[in-house]
């Protein structure tokens, strides 16, 4: 893969420049609407739930803010991957190029757009008062395992709707209740073990989770906690890897 991306970089590079201007095309803002965009879910989620949920929480607004701050990369992540294919069909119907540049090229540009919401994320934190340490280098860690997560969730959806158009409207529901059950603006301690254990099964809470643990609680995760995000970015990866082998010539029939 890696002596591909070296052969086809300056396609990669157009491809990531080509997505960029078609998002912030004809907007005044152009690209802070990355940064506002967020901003503004934040603003109405935390004064609606800030009554329901944050009246007895410290640092409720960073609370929140992790959520949506890592709930919104995987959301907007896997979106655009899945559609990656289909939109770009009559590139590689054309040119026989490796199906899956078009994918990291979607990655590369929401992970540009998280970093710059992760940039407004820590002016958060200081105005909350939040103690930076040495611990938030540790969150490197779990924005490389939901990266991977992304681009594997992308592979799988990329290529299940070159088949079925319906995983599209099936995805949004499902991103609809992902996040309702992400525990984004509550917490998990007054759920029975049976439903923590549902959490515990939810990939990007878990992420959620060790954003919180690093920058509220100030703690190290333990060492499950990252054997837990490896194994859920791995398996993603592996899965779609997979598909895309076993389905890549079959794409060019479907589009």
């Amino acid at each position: 893969m890696i002596d591909q991306l070296k052969k086809y970089q300056f396609l990669f590079e157009e491809l990531v420049k080509r997505d960029f201007k078609k998002k912030y095309k004809r907007t005044v803002l152009g690209m802070g609407w990355s940064i506002l965009s967020p901003l503004l879910v934040l603003l109405v989620m935390k004064i609606i739930f800030t009554q329901f949920f944050g009246r007895t929480m410290t640092h409720y607004t960073t609370y929140l803010f992790c959520g949506l701050l890592t709930f919104n990369w995987f959301s907007e992540s896997t979106n655009l991957g899945m559609r990656c294919l289909y939109a770009n069909a009559a590139v590689f119907t054309k040119i026989n190029v490796p199906k899956y540049l078009f994918l990291l090229a979607s990655n590369v540009q929401t992970l540009i757009n998280f970093a710059l919401t992760l940039l407004v994320f820590f002016l958060f934190c200081a105005i909350d008062r939040i103690a930076f340490t040495w611990r938030f280098v540790l969150l490197i860690y779990p924005i490389l395992t939901l990266l991977v997560f992304n681009i594997g969730m992308g592979l799988v959806l990329s290529a299940l709707f070159m088949f079925f158009r319906d995983v599209d409207y099936l995805w949004r529901v499902f991103l609809r209740l992902l996040m309702y059950g992400s525990a984004i603006f509550y917490t998990i301690d007054q759920f029975s073990a049976r439903l923590k254990l549902a959490f515990a099964c939810n990939p990007v809470y878990r992420h959620i989770a060790y954003f919180r643990e690093v920058v509220i609680d100030g703690t190290v995760p333990s060492l499950p906690a990252h054997l837990v995000l490896a194994g859920f970015a791995l398996a993603a990866f592996a899965v779609g890897a997979f598909m895309y082998k076993h389905y890549n010539t079959k794409f060019l029939y479907y589009v």
